[in-house]
């Protein structure tokens, strides 16, 4: 080998040995990810969110899950940590400052909002706004990514947590943890069950990939869980002759699912967060190119798309509602919140939160 060609080898090498051998967080598992049909029927590409308008949110970003206080108003969560309150007339003030991330609200029926803090566990915040813990722990082990709340009419809460390796705070936020236990593939969600009359915690439903939004049929007969890194919706029967049961709802959906919320008339809202990444689909069945992947620079990794897509479904997974913009003015929407003339969006990133007349549908 001539001189000139050394210095070259000697990189060409390292970079091999880098890209084979530098440590990463992740270790994935090998799976078979079902062949993406994209968006065809019932998903097929449509404008029904053309007309959606939004509510300025000022300093504060990612209004990832929104409820109606029992004042009327409205409640939102941001990245900044604070849980916000809008006014009819549009007004945003902060209602309470969480010291984390707060994710999935639901308001009990004694008034008080109880948060998935991503960082700090499962919160209740009373009427004045101060903030207790309900609950960080379960079987000893503390929880490091609280994400959805479902609060049936028992008092029973239901919280989903994404993942128990990686956690939101450790790894630098809610969606580069997600990122990381998605590509993985682990099976390191769960949900999670507390009494609050008893104070007892258990794990409802394990080995789920990125457990994420989590909500109780208005019979309170099931459970219906968004796993998001396997492209589907779960039904766990809670009561009746199949309790304890888990079936695949939803297969195979053409993006990430995210939240769910009980909508009006017995549906369930689902905010398909990001469509499908092809190259994660076909590297499924292959963990080292995955872990390959990892070790890329980030702005070469799989990353979510922008892209707007809402869906409602009954408890029987027929898909009632498909609702998109193709120009994703307000993308990675999350989820929605249904009140008997709005449709809030809420989302992953960004200072808006995007709202549509149900005239408009």
């Amino acid at each position: 080998m001539s001189k000139a060609l050394a210095p070259a080898a000697v990189i060409l090498a390292s970079l091999v040995l880098y890209l084979l051998l530098w440590p990463v967080p992740v270790d994935p598992v090998s799976w078979n990810a079902p062949v993406s049909l994209g968006l065809v029927d019932p998903f097929g590409t449509n404008n029904q969110l053309r007309r959606t308008r939004s509510i300025d949110l000022g300093n504060y970003s990612g209004p990832e899950d929104a409820a109606i206080g029992p004042d009327g108003m409205l409640y939102v969560t941001s990245d900044e940590g604070v849980v916000l309150r809008i006014q009819q007339n549009g007004n945003v003030s902060i209602f309470a400052e969480t010291g984390g991330r707060p994710l999935g609200i639901e308001f009990a029926a004694d008034g008080s909002l109880i948060v998935a803090n991503a960082y700090l566990g499962v919160q209740r915040i009373a009427h004045d706004g101060s903030i207790e813990i309900l609950f960080n722990a379960v079987n000893g082990r503390v929880l490091v990514y609280a994400d959805d709340i479902a609060i049936a009419r028992d008092g029973t809460i239901y919280v989903s947590e994404a993942s128990t390796k990686f956690g939101a705070q450790q790894y630098g936020g809610t969606y580069e943890a997600s990122l990381l236990d998605i590509l993985e593939h682990g099976g390191h969600g769960q949900i999670i069950e507390y009494r609050p009359d008893t104070g007892e915690t258990r794990v409802l439903v394990d080995n789920l990939n990125m457990a994420n939004g989590v909500a109780v049929s208005n019979d309170q007969d099931y459970l219906l869980i968004a796993e998001t890194g396997s492209y589907r919706i779960l039904k766990y029967w809670l009561r009746g002759p199949k309790i304890g049961n888990i079936e695949v709802l939803i297969d195979n959906l053409p993006g990430f699912p995210d939240n769910i919320n009980n909508g009006m008339h017995g549906r369930f809202w689902i905010g398909l967060v990001a469509p499908r990444i092809d190259l994660l689909d076909k590297l499924s069945d292959n963990p080292r190119m995955r872990k390959i992947v990892q070790r890329l620079p980030a702005r070469f990794r799989p990353r979510a798309e922008p892209s707007s897509h809402v869906i409602a479904i009954n408890g029987d997974g027929e898909v009632l509602m498909n609702l998109q913009d193709p120009n994703a003015r307000f993308p990675s929407l999350t989820g929605v919140l249904e009140t008997r003339d709005v449709l809030y969006l809420t989302s992953l990133f960004g200072n808006q939160l995007p709202k549509l007349s149900k005239q408009n549908l």
